[in-house]
């Protein structure tokens, strides 16, 4: 019996890079900052600074699923939780380090300390969300293809979007700051990132439509995912 080899894309590793930074950053630089913004006839709106990076990661897994299957979207969603793991153990061991005497490196470890201090906290809460999020959005996305026949890109990404960042907020602002902010905020601002990060999903389909054409051209690949393998508990393609 023989297996058939696995294809090799020019420009998937790239893609799967780009993915894993967006995710570094909107974890370690905006994920604990609660930023406001006044918007026409809502008012006043809190909303997590992490929504600067973290919808480019949705947008990341629709691409990775559209075109090249749901399998390489897994695979690249478990390489952002091995990168997190990794930064969470560092940020851990840095802040374990004895600093050197001298008023400057007192308060640069009070300043590690206030931006990284409860970095355990946002990482476990960012990797269950996360996991759970992107997953059920590459699974949804694939799913959908599946059944429009590969038609109506558009609500695929929309629709996929909707489900998988009603479970990163969910789960991420609870398990990530209960006890730390007042519930009230935690509750306002979950409800503002998951409408912000879903409006950002609509805003950006021309991009993706033009992002997905043209790495389907590139590639000549424009993956239906009959036959796959959903679980998400696999690394191998």
């Amino acid at each position: 019996m023989t297996t058939q080899p696995v294809r090799r894309y020019r420009y998937y590793d790239l893609l799967l890079v780009a993915f894993v930074t967006v995710l570094l950053c909107s974890n370690l630089i905006g994920a604990g900052k609660a930023a406001v913004i006044t918007l026409p006839l809502l008012g006043e709106v809190t909303y997590g600074a992490g929504i600067l990076f973290f919808p480019i990661s949705y947008l990341f897994g629709d691409i990775l699923t559209e075109v090249y299957g749901y399998a390489h979207d897994r695979r690249a969603v478990w390489a952002g939780f091995a990168a997190l793991v990794f930064a969470a153990f560092m940020s851990l061991v840095v802040l374990s380090l004895t600093p050197a005497s001298g008023d400057y490196m007192s308060n640069y470890q009070q300043g590690l300390e206030t931006v990284f201090g409860n970095t355990w906290r946002i990482v476990i809460a960012s990797i269950t969300a996360f996991w759970a999020g992107s997953l059920a959005n590459g699974y949804v996305m694939a799913k959908m293809k599946i059944w429009s026949g590969g038609k109506h890109l558009w609500m695929r990404t929309i629709g996929s979007t909707a489900v998988g960042e009603a479970l990163d907020s969910s789960l991420f602002y609870v398990m990530a700051f209960y006890a730390i902010w007042p519930i009230e905020q935690v509750i306002s601002v979950a409800i503002a990132q998951y409408f912000l990060k879903t409006g950002w999903e609509v805003i950006m389909t021309p991009v993706t439509y033009k992002v997905v054409g043209w790495l389907k051209r590139q590639e000549d690949e424009d993956y239906m995912d009959i036959g796959t393998d959903f679980t998400p508990f696999r690394v191998r393609v």
